[in-house]
């Protein structure tokens, strides 16, 4: 099975209406051949989709180990919003890579080219979690509270302006409210820091 076909089955497993709706608009913006970055983790077409399957992965195993710390929990957090929370956390980032040639320092400190990807948030520039929010609203599905504030704040405090107290009374209630806020965000980082980190990036610390 591909990475985009277990992505697909995962999303149809939890049966929310409007889910074709919402693959047939991930499918128009890119979403499936987008990377996952510019410069770091999963930088290569498709990516994006294999780092949010790897999210969800492990936002699942998250979710079933804390349920046997604490069983109270799978009352609280549904499943099915473990799988859509974090397999959509980052559906923002599927237009604002755009293919590039860059300079890159060889191991023996010459400079050659190198095909990678380029930042560009013209498209429509909603930030970042926000972003997710709604995109996903207006591609066909509905959302509970707990699948919007754990996508909006999936950054953690990376996502806060440290300027507005507003942002850091809401980003501290939702952690508080909602148990599934800080499993996405555990998770997304996980994925990011431990499933995809490469030889590469690791020789270059």
């Amino acid at each position: 099975m591909s990475t985009k076909d277990e992505f697909i089955e995962l999303l149809r497993s939890t049966n929310r209406e409007g889910v074709e709706d919402l693959l047939e608009g991930l499918e128009k913006i890119g979403f499936f051949t987008a990377p996952a970055s510019s410069t770091h983790h999963l930088n290569i077409e498709g990516g994006l989709v294999q780092h949010s399957l790897n999210t969800c992965k492990a936002a699942l195993m998250v979710w079933e180990g804390m349920i046997a710390l604490g069983p109270g929990l799978e009352k609280e957090v549904e499943r099915d919003s473990v799988i859509i929370a974090s397999l959509l956390h980052d559906v923002c980032k599927s237009d604002i890579y755009f293919r590039s040639v860059k300079k890159k320092k060889t191991a023996i400190g010459t400079w050659e080219d190198s095909e990678g990807y380029k930042v560009s948030y013209k498209n429509f520039p909603m930030g970042h979690g926000e972003k997710s929010v709604i995109l996903i609203l207006c591609n066909g599905i509905s959302l509970t509270d707990d699948e919007m504030l754990a996508i909006r704040w999936h950054m953690g405090a990376w996502g806060l302006n440290l300027n507005s107290y507003e942002d850091q009374r809401c980003f501290d209630t939702s952690l508080k409210l909602y148990p599934l806020v800080t499993i996405i965000q555990v998770a997304d980082k996980l994925a990011a820091n431990i499933m995809e980190r490469s030889g590469e990036e690791l020789d270059e610390l």
